[in-house]
């Protein structure tokens, strides 16, 4: 029997340094054993025995065979491991046979004996020769077999006597040319519509013909091509797997996976947009549409910082509101559970003293200023905008691989979340494909962009911030599984410390800038005047900026509520808040959007309207209830929320009310809630059937629901 020791002495010889070597000399000192090494020029070369066994630069040169980590042979654990019940039965009961022939006894020990051991024909005094022909006559097989049964076992134990299997290729039979070649069509095909095999097949065939010339290389059979195919499949996906999986699985890096490892809240910020898989109900064109929603959250706590949902597509002043609301996030809801409220000033509640004295309305999420952006190429997370914000806010931007959602995991895996426990029970769901889309699931959806986003901003906070994720886990406690609620407490008790913003009027930098020029009147934008005492002064004084308008000065504009803007004075560096003339005539935010829909009515019932005639009207027609048209009812819903797309500090606070919608989908008790008034969005009287039948006869109103864009 081989053995895996070797003799290290006077005489063995390493490999060091890429030099063979030989030991010359040993001697034991009191710093250790040192030996003394003789090379090829006969130079010596005095080291530790430590240095030269457990150093990578020496390798011992065994002068006899042995067992080497080279071997061609499997290890016994991956031999006995491929091996079913019956199998392992089967090699234990000829290992017993094999240790018969050598010893005599069964178990191979005289103090393991069983009854009869040993039989006449396996006494150890007996011949070898004469047990191999015993034990060949008693189970039937050839003297040769046993004879290679003894030597496998001798050699390698129960593992030897494992049956042996062939290593061929997969592929064997078929030459390597038309495999690389079929391999070759099928990468070509990632980026484009799924082929058949057949089609596959004729493109290599052919292509092999062209390149090596007719009859160079074996042409497979039909058969023997499409059980290729089938091997190929698990290299390169193409024909079992969806044509967008195929492509993800195509676009995996080659080299090494790593990932960002975040160590405290705040220090990465994931930020993504989706297009949602429900129809939402736009109360502008009074069409059914798709909402996109762009979050933003903490890395380390998986906690949504940041929520905006928008018709269509995505601007940058929506991702820009996002990233403010991580420095200002909105109130949380009146009839909010209280382990869904973050306090107003983020602490945790258990991380707190006085538990009580922090009650209050109290936050949907908790504040963070971030350290690092992590985001796609899309253009709204690298506009002009964006950017110039996190500059001045001393945040770096971390742009995500090409067509990599993996880089942005976490943020993808909160949108099938949000799929499969929110949306998938609302009206108006649609599926993630085309393939899963129902007959009209337009004819169900009835809620609006402003209430999707409630519900989804309560489930976040009601549901997904206190579920325990598997991916939220300590290293130095892996079996205990946390919330991003709790997370963000371990966050706080290991950082010690978040970043907190640092100055309130910071919000503003993250408004639309608009230049114009100030007038005697004030300033003008979109045909509405503002003035205010900040502009004292200033209308016959040359503007410091060189803007592309002439004499032009900056002014913030919140496309959501036009009824104010927001001037800076270049000498005092103070934020001055401009009113619009008709603004006492709205008790509520008005946008862009609504005031030209306003403009239209007064268009329609006036001869010479002007703004304000518009508004008053509206706002008259308003207070009646709910108006005469459906469009009207749409648009008073969508004005008479509480909330903007950012919030100001001197905006009031603001509140989601809590829909009857939103409490039937995150499965609330209805019963036990103190009765409130109910929400325009929720009633419905006889004229909304009439109406919405005559909307329905509009050749476009249902032109673009199904549409995916």
């Amino acid at each position: 029997m081989s053995r895996a020791g070797a003799r290290v002495g006077v005489g063995t010889r390493f490999r060091y340094d890429g030099e063979t070597v030989e030991v010359v000399e040993m001697a034991a000192t009191t710093a250790g054993n040192e030996v003394v090494l003789k090379d090829g020029q006969g130079r010596l070369l005095r080291l530790s025995l430590k240095e030269l066994l457990f150093s990578d630069r020496a390798a011992v040169r065994p002068d006899g065979p042995g067992p080497s980590a080279d071997d061609e042979e499997e290890i016994a654990s991956v031999v006995l491991g491929q091996l079913d019940s019956s199998a392992r039965a089967k090699v234990l009961e000829r290992a017993e046979h094999v240790r018969e022939v050598l010893t005599g006894f069964r178990s191979g020990v005289p103090e393991l004996a069983r009854d009869g051991e040993p039989r006449p024909d396996f006494r150890p005094e007996r011949p070898l020769e004469v047990r191999y022909t015993a034990k060949a006559d008693e189970l039937g097989v050839s003297l040769r077999t046993v004879k290679q049964w003894v030597a496998d076992f001798r050699r390698r134990g129960e593992a030897g006597l494992a049956p042996k299997k062939s290593k061929g290729k997969p592929h064997s039979g078929v030459d390597d040319r038309w495999v690389e070649t079929a391999v070759e069509v099928m990468v070509e095909h990632t980026d484009q519509s799924r082929p058949s095999r057949t089609m596959v097949i004729e493109r290599t065939r052919a292509r092999v013909i062209a390149r090596f010339g007719e009859d160079v290389v074996p042409q497979p059979s039909r058969a023997t091509a499409f059980r290729l195919l089938e091997e190929l499949e698990r290299r390169h996906p193409l024909f079992r797997l969806s044509t967008k999986r195929n492509r993800d699985i195509a676009g995996r890096p080659e080299g090494q996976y790593g990932k960002l490892r975040p160590t405290r809240p705040g220090e990465y910020l994931l930020m993504d947009s989706t297009r949602l898989d429900v129809f939402a109900f736009d109360p502008l064109t009074l069409k059914w549409v798709q909402a996109e929603l762009s979050v933003g959250m903490d890395w380390y706590t998986r906690c949504i910082t940041g929520i905006r949902l928008t018709p269509v597509s995505t601007k940058a002043v929506d991702v820009s509101a996002v990233l403010f609301q991580s420095f200002r996030p909105r109130p949380a809801g009146r009839d909010w559970p209280r382990h869904a409220v973050w306090p107003e000033h983020g602490i945790p509640r258990t991380v707190l003293v006085d538990v009580e004295g922090a009650s209050g309305p109290g936050l949907a999420s908790p504040p963070l200023v971030p350290e690092t952006l992590v985001v796609d190429h899309g253009k709204v997370y690298v506009s002009e905008h964006l950017t110039s914000v996190c500059h001045r806010m001393g945040i770096s931007i971390q742009p995500a691989r090409l067509r990599t959602g993996r880089d942005k995991g976490p943020v993808e895996r909160y949108f099938r979340t949000l799929r499969e426990g929110l949306l998938q029970v609302l009206p108006g769901y649609k599926g993630p494909d085309i393939h899963s889309r129902g007959e009209s699931p337009e004819d169900d959806a009835f809620f609006f962009l402003d209430e999707l986003e409630a519900i989804i901003r309560e489930w976040t906070a009601t549901v997904y911030h206190c579920r325990p994720h598997s991916s939220l886990v300590d290293p130095g406690l892996p079996g205990l599984r946390m919330s991003p609620a709790k997370m963000f407490e371990h966050g706080m008790a290991r950082a010690g410390y978040i970043e907190a913003p640092r100055d309130r009027d910071l919000a503003y930098e993250f408004l639309k800038t608009e230049w114009r020029t100030i007038q005697h009147y004030g300033v003008e934008i979109g045909r509405r005047r503002y003035s205010g005492p900040g502009l004292k002064g200033l209308s016959g004084l040359r503007s410091p900026y060189d803007g592309p308008v002439k004499n032009g000065w900056p002014f913030q504009v919140d496309p959501d509520d036009i009824t104010r803007i927001y001037f800076r004075d270049p000498a005092t560096r103070a934020w001055h808040t401009l009113l619009w003339e008709h603004a006492p005539s709205t008790e509520m935010p008005l946008s862009e959007d609504a005031l030209t829909f306003a403009r239209q009515l007064a268009a329609s019932k006036y001869r010479f309207p002007d703004d304000r005639l518009a508004v008053a009207d509206l706002l008259e027609r308003w207070n009646l209830g709910l108006g005469t048209t459906i469009a009207e009812r749409r648009m008073a819903l969508r004005l008479s929320r509480e909330q903007a797309a950012i919030e100001l500090p001197e905006s009031e606070a603001e509140t989601v009310v809590s829909l009857p919608s939103v409490r039937k989908a995150l499965g609330q008790d209805n019963e036990t809630a103190e009765p409130q008034e109910p929400d325009v969005a929720t009633e419905t009287g006889d004229d909304d059937e009439a109406d919405l039948e005559d909307l329905a006869k509009e050749d476009d109103f249902y032109a673009d629901a199904l549409e995916d864009v």
